[in-house]
């Protein structure tokens, strides 16, 4: 099985944001909620803009909700 190297903290932000839903998140980047899904379980590595427009949604940088590790 394939280490994921990239880690993040999209659902502890969604529940500090009034336990917002994957569907209100992805509506809010302009992803599918199935997007979120994959992103969140780190079995895909966003966009640099969708990194960004995630990171804003919760007014963060991109590494406090992503991390890279190697």
């Amino acid at each position: 099985m394939a280490r994921r190297n990239i880690q993040n903290n999209i659902r502890k932000l969604r529940f500090n944001a009034n336990e917002m839903t994957q569907q209100q998140l992805a509506d809010e980047v302009g992803a599918s909620r199935q997007t979120i899904v994959a992103i969140e379980k780190g079995n895909y590595s966003p966009s640099l803009e969708l990194a960004f427009r995630i990171a804003r949604v919760f007014n963060s940088t991109v590494d406090e909700v992503f991390s890279y590790n190697t």
